[in-house]
């Protein structure tokens, strides 16, 4: 009897692994398809966008900074690419819905979402505020909530598309200094997972990217609290570890291969893998270790007059 259920079992995995590898390798190209990406005027989002371009896609950037959008339309451009730059501030709902309408008044429909847009909040939690918290909550989350929304009707009328919300290792890892992106990708990773059955039914694939640490200068944009200089050297160290760490091209690459193949999770590098997979198996052990890891992290310092505001919500006790 144990063997019947045992043989059972794998035949149903088999037939899922197959069925998974058919829906999967089914074809899709990026010619001529719309993907509206946001925090696409740098870093990883201009990456994907330049790859897209130089596959015959056209791309709608959405950005705050009217300088860097100018730019990277420049520079798209150049190479060829069918470009729409959008300043939007996503922290704005009704900018985001803005934004919406004029690329598909541009192009005329969206076939692709990327959620890349993100903030760094990087300190003690004695330093954060609660504006902390919701501003990251507004971008990671409740942005990329509005967007999909609002693109989902619009995949739907069209015949499908791709949905692809690029989290991170800290979405599935607590990470200490690090709260309010923590929380916040926590909460991207979970919304993204839970709509992806829902809108297969639809043809809409979604895929959750969970990257480890990337080597895209984000430490210039990051907003350091408590020993800033401190704070900023380990960020910075850490995001440059060429064995635990990837380069924008190449996580665009696999970002967009996975999105083509409507691959429902994409974790990279190999090491990001062993870190969730540890801290599944071994919650406590990965807790433990965390606490180590925040002994060598910079000591909490008198918060600077830049980090207190009068609304604090999380602050310590006199």
């Amino acid at each position: 009897m144990i063997l019947r259920v045992i043989f059972f079992a794998g035949a149903l995995l088999i037939a899922v692994w197959l069925i998974a590898r058919i829906i999967q390798t089914s074809r899709f190209s990026f010619r001529n398809k719309v993907a509206l990406i946001t925090g696409g005027s740098r870093g990883l989002g201009l990456e994907i966008a330049r790859q897209i371009c130089e596959q015959g896609g056209r791309v709608a950037i959405l950005a705050r900074d009217a300088d860097e959008l100018a730019r990277a339309k420049a520079g798209l451009a150049a190479r060829g690419g069918d470009v729409l730059p959008v300043q939007c501030d996503l922290l704005d709902r009704a900018r985001i819905q803005s934004a919406v309408q004029q690329t598909l008044e541009r192009f005329g429909k969206i076939d692709i979402l990327i959620n890349n847009a993100g903030i760094v909040d990087v300190g003690p939690l004695e330093h954060m505020q609660r504006e902390d918290f919701e501003r990251s909550m507004q971008l990671h989350f409740w942005a990329p909530v509005e967007l999909v929304s609002q693109v989902v009707p619009k995949m739907w009328s069209g015949g499908g598309g791709r949905i692809v919300n690029i989290s991170s290792i800290g979405g599935k890892i607590a990470v200490p200094h690090m709260a309010p992106y923590t929380a916040s990708k926590f909460a991207l990773t979970g919304f993204s997972d839970a709509i992806r059955a829902e809108l297969a039914r639809y043809k809409i694939h979604v895929t959750t990217v969970t990257p480890g640490m990337m080597r895209t200068g984000s430490q210039v944009h990051a907003k350091f609290k408590g020993d800033h200089s401190a704070e900023q050297k380990w960020f910075a160290a850490s995001n440059a570890l060429p064995f635990v760490s990837i380069s924008a091209e190449r996580a665009a690459r696999k970002i967009l291969a996975a999105c083509a193949k409507g691959q429902p999770a994409l974790i990279m590098p190999w090491p990001a893998y062993l870190m969730i997979a540890a801290n599944a198996l071994f919650p406590n052990l990965t807790g433990y270790a965390m606490k180590i890891v925040n002994v060598f992290l910079p000591s909490s310092i008198e918060r600077a007059e830049s980090d207190v505001r009068p609304d604090a919500g999380i602050h310590r006790t006199p």
